[in-house]
């Protein structure tokens, strides 16, 4: 890979996470010169590798989705093939009414196409009041809904409560019933406005997915982390020429009359193009003065809050359950949302020292501050107590980390797609200027580098000499929106930036 040429235009990406990381590696393969401003010391944003008794482990996300092609292309593009890894198992449990019970399958983010699907997890009057839903008149939809609001008044709320809200918890920590329906499960609303039943409109796109079945993994790991994927492509970006700056946050962005004036770490930058790839309150702050409408829009995203707790013990210690880990309903009260067996999971972390067993736990969602404001010893003593309730574990851990991500995921709320829409129309107005990264049309690791790929195809006509579609790596077909979700994933299993 060679450098790129100045005389084919500048481009500043503000936010090294691995969405601004995507940007710049697209940009550069289509001959930019690119500079890309970081204001923590690090690159990767919400993909933290680090290590806890000598084993190698996510500190954050800590796998993609492998069925869209965004984030299996950049590890390939990347040199990290060979390193990409299933899950050594994909069974998991929910841990409600004091009983650790297998996470049922035949559900579309928790929502059935059958009462049957849920025998085991809900009640006999949740169980009958699925049935129902064949004779209730149609609910509309309109525009959007939140997911809670139209399961439960489908389906009942033990199902949204047992079933729904620990899964969308999962990916979004947030509340099942503020988030939306055509934002987090696009493809359930889409089926749910051609039919009057909910169960009929899971069955059909059960059958479509039986009739065009995909082979290979739902997600893939990374040997080493999913963390390492961000360090892989800025290499790649400085390799290419880029330049990564880090500790130097961007503070004004400002339009010119041929471009772009940059302002970070008391510098001043030129640019014929921005890239703005950062969390949706640092995004508003730069776009107020020539974006108001935007930063309007971007400063109303709200965010939850949580934490990761890593636990490492000696195997000779532990004896676990079968599977990947565990999902806890909020509705049962617990402090831990989800525990990941990470040696049980993944077997690089196993094969890293077969003598240490890695778990870990998720604490915090949205609107839940309270836990937060604990130090860390707390936090590792309230999920020791839940592993002891639900898992039986009762041995002393040999170390333990505690990783907080503060805002660290974006709410989506019902209308949240409007509101995305709203923002890109009032940046498409301003030439050279995109934005992406996780607020817009997807938290998963995926779901970032499409909109960061969407992002460079919007500004690639106010470049000068801008080349367009070519057969370099990376300059394949976007696919935005957010992909299906899995059903086994903890809190923050898959989130980037």
């Amino acid at each position: 890979m060679s450098a790129s040429h100045p005389d084919t235009g500048h481009v500043v990406v503000i936010g090294a996470g691995i969405a601004g990381l995507a940007a710049a590696h697209r940009l550069l393969g289509r001959g930019a010169r690119v500079t890309v401003l970081e204001g923590a010391g690090r690159v990767g944003g919400k993909l933290l590798p680090g290590e806890i008794a000598g084993v190698r482990v996510d500190l954050g996300a800590e796998s993609m989705l492998a069925r869209r092609p965004e984030a299996v292309a950049l590890a390939h593009e990347t040199g990290l093939a060979g390193r990409l890894q299933p899950p050594a198992t994909t069974s998991a449990s929910l841990w409600t009414r004091g009983v650790l019970r297998p996470l049922p399958k035949g559900h579309v983010m928790g929502v059935p196409g059958t009462a049957s699907a849920l025998a085991g997890v809900l009640s006999q009057e949740g169980l009958a009041r699925i049935e129902r839903d064949a004779d209730l008149p149609p609910t509309p939809i309109g525009d959007d809904v939140a997911v809670g609001e139209y399961v439960a008044a489908r389906l009942g709320r033990e199902v949204v409560d047992r079933l729904v809200e620990p899964l969308l918890g999962g990916v979004y920590a947030g509340d099942a019933y503020r988030i939306s329906l055509r934002s987090a499960v696009p493809q359930l609303f889409a089926a749910a406005r051609t039919h009057a039943s909910l169960t009929e409109a899971v069955r059909e796109i059960q059958a479509k997915a039986a009739a065009g079945p995909q082979t290979g993994p739902v997600f893939l790991g990374i040997e080493g982390g999913v963390g390492t994927l961000p360090l892989a492509v800025a290499d790649a970006v400085r390799a290419r020429g880029g330049e990564i700056r880090t500790g130097t946050p961007a503070t004004a962005l400002r339009r010119e009359a041929h471009g772009w004036r940059v302002t970070a770490g008391g510098e001043s930058l030129r640019a014929d193009a921005v890239v703005v790839a950062v969390p949706a309150p640092a995004a508003a702050a730069l776009l107020r003065a020539e974006a108001p409408a935007a930063a309007a829009e971007l400063a109303a995203v709200e965010y939850a809050s949580m934490a990761l707790v890593t636990l490492a013990y000696r195997r000779a210690d532990v004896r676990l359950p079968d599977g990947s880990g565990f999902l806890v309903p909020p509705v049962d009260g617990r402090a831990v949302k989800a525990s990941t067996f990470a040696s049980q999971k993944w077997r690089w972390i196993a094969e890293d020292d077969p003598e240490v067993v890695v778990l870990r736990t998720s604490l915090g969602r949205y609107g839940e501050t309270e836990i937060l404001d604990r130090d860390d010893a707390d936090l590792v003593d309230v999920s020791r107590h839940d592993l002891r309730e639900a898992a039986g574990l009762d041995a002393e851990p040999v170390q333990t980390r505690v990783t907080r991500w503060q805002d660290g995921l974006p709410q989506y709320p019902v209308g949240h797609h409007a509101r995305v829409a709203r923002v890109r129309e009032h940046v498409a107005k301003l030439p050279g200027l995109a934005v992406c990264g996780a607020v817009y049309d997807g938290v998963g690791i995926p779901a970032c580098i499409a909109s960061a790929h969407a992002a460079v195809d919007r500004i690639a006509g106010d470049l000068p000499r801008a080349a367009g579609p070519s057969d370099r790596p990376g300059q394949g077909p976007v696919h935005p929106g957010q992909g299906p979700v899995h059903p086994v994933q903890s809190p923050h299993a898959e989130a980037g930036e």
